[in-house]
């Protein structure tokens, strides 16, 4: 999981960088959108995996 978490942060970060550095004129909002999905997915990953692995220790 923390894999995962780590794919869709660094998705989230190239997303941001193209979405709010306005390099990206036409998709603008959709890029944004995928941003805050990406990092929404990433942060809900970081927590599943700390709270997962603390279970079944």
């Amino acid at each position: 999981m923390k894999k995962g978490a780590v794919i869709f942060a660094i998705i989230a970060l190239i997303l941001g960088v193209l979405a709010f550095g306005g390099l990206v004129s036409v998709a603008w909002e959709v890029t944004k959108l995928l941003f805050w999905i990406a990092l929404i997915i990433a942060v809900a990953l970081a927590i599943l995996s700390l709270t997962v692995r603390k279970k079944f220790k």
